[in-house]
């Protein structure tokens, strides 16, 4: 991901994080009861998930107007304001999603009151970095009558940056509901009744406090006989689990979680090889990855791509040079193996070397011309990250999260020796103990002399047992 100069108080670039592995497997089998979907033939399935939403517009008829649906917006922080605090990489998202979909040249009628002073923002659209239309449009609002005509259409958000200030907002006219499936009030009858009620509203949506998960209908379809309920309190387990090994436990004011829920997207199109990816605000996740993000058994046993992405919305950037950016982040998909009983990834065995990644890499120290970021394959790589809970506690990333939230390092986009340096010194503080040998000596991390110097001047002892011994 490429970043501005200034990025600890700038936002960075979207560029997104892509998952590295290709999405290997098509869409899961037709559900008995996805209509639209059993009528078509594959040809016609592939042209879809091909065009994805910008196909699915230009197919539906302006709904007819409905009764108003009024919608309270309550502030919450600013998602730059976010970002900053928790120390991270990338802005997770700000949106409150209001279940309308608005269709494109639609004269969408809203009247807007303001209870606190302050006046929402609405955004129309979806989230789709590589595809014909990346990104929501921005519709700043005034007090009482608006009217918004929006060429693409979309599912339709508010945002409200403040504290606990309200808002409402009541769609009058020009928009349709969604099919919303939302946690603790949705029935899954009620569910499917909404399905087969609004075959041209082409997006559905899944709800839970942190969750928000955006599909079009015939992503939806595919997997419309899933238990929703089930499915969005597991991806509620897996967010818990990215926050607890985040030391996001509410302690101080700097550790609370992210305001508002992470946002879910099914885009029309990926690059060759690529399973998902993770960029400002949201996930993104092909129609191909569907049958692992929206089922609960995919998600439980194969959603590794998911718990990443996930993670990249966790990555903090002090210790986050580019080298790392893939590797950190598995931090947070090795923790939800754990939470989910998962095996975890750094104990598979290579079928050709029959080694799993602590072997493999253990082979290597030593090795004449050894370095970090060239000798080590991507497993390898976070092996060392895993040693250090192993040998200081699995509480060693929380309280490494913690403690870089409060110091909160400064560093700009191109000041990679600086992050390396962090991670030794942050690791050493929060282990209480020397680790140069174990970053510098056993695993060739390319710690300069200033780090090596900062090192020293925190006199900590030797640690007691070598963490590089250590395996899963």
């Amino acid at each position: 991901m490429r970043f501005s100069a200034s990025e600890a108080s700038a936002a960075p670039d979207a560029t997104p994080h892509i998952d590295p592995s290709p999405a290997v497997r098509g869409p899961a089998p037709v559900a008995r009861r996805s209509v639209l979907a059993a009528t078509m033939g594959a040809g016609a399935l592939a042209a879809l998930g091909a065009a994805g939403p910008a196909a699915a517009l230009a197919r539906v008829r302006t709904p007819a107007t409905r009764a108003a649906a009024e919608v309270t917006v309550v502030a919450r922080p600013a998602a730059e304001a976010e970002r900053l605090r928790l120390a991270q990489a990338l802005r997770g998202s700000e949106f409150q999603p209001t279940g309308r979909y608005v269709p494109p040249g639609t004269p969408l009628n809203l009247t807007v009151r303001s209870y606190d002073g302050l006046l929402p923002t609405l955004w129309i659209g979806a989230w789709d970095y590589y595809g014909e239309v990346t990104e929501p449009r921005r519709y700043p609002l005034a007090a009482g009558d608006n009217t918004v005509t929006d060429p693409h259409g979309g599912p339709a958000y508010l945002t409200l940056a403040g504290a606990g200030e309200r808002a409402a907002v009541a769609f009058r006219s020009g928009s349709a509901a969604m099919p919303v499936f939302t946690l603790g009030s949705t029935t899954e009858a009620a569910y499917q009744r909404m399905l087969d009620a609004s075959p041209d509203v082409p997006y559905v949506e899944l709800h839970a406090p942190r969750t928000i998960m955006t599909l079009t209908r015939e992503g939806a379809l595919l997997h419309r006989d899933e238990d929703h309920a089930a499915l969005l309190r597991l991806v509620e387990q897996i967010i818990d689990s990215a926050a607890a090994i985040s030391g996001l436990d509410g302690s101080k004011p700097v550790h609370r979680r992210k305001a508002g829920p992470y946002h879910f997207t099914e885009v029309s199109k990926v690059p060759a090889g690529v399973g998902a990816y993770a960029t400002h605000g949201y996930n993104g996740f092909p129609r191909a990855y569907l049958d692992r993000a929206t089922t609960v058994e995919g998600l439980r046993t194969r959603g590794w791509g998911l718990y990443h992405e996930l993670g990249h919305l966790h990555q903090q950037m002090a210790y986050k040079p580019g080298g790392l950016t893939e590797v950190t982040v598995n931090i947070y998909s090795l923790a939800v193996q754990r939470t989910l009983g998962q095996p975890s990834n750094l104990l598979t065995v290579d079928p050709v070397s029959g080694l799993d990644p602590f072997r493999s890499a253990r082979a290597k120290f030593g090795t004449a011309g050894l370095t970090y970021e060239k000798s080590f394959g991507a497993y390898e790589k976070l092996v060392p990250l895993r040693q250090l809970e192993l040998a200081f506690g699995d509480d060693f990333w929380p309280r490494m999260h913690r403690l870089v939230r409060e110091e909160n390092p400064q560093s700009g986009a191109t000041e990679d020796a600086k992050r390396y340096r962090a991670l030794a010194t942050y690791s050493s503080r929060v282990a209480g103990h020397d680790l140069g040998d174990f970053f510098i000596g056993t695993w060739a991390f390319p710690i300069d002399a200033v780090g090596r110097a900062e090192l020293a001047a925190l006199g900590l002892p030797k640690p007691p047992v070598d963490p590089s011994t250590l395996t899963d």
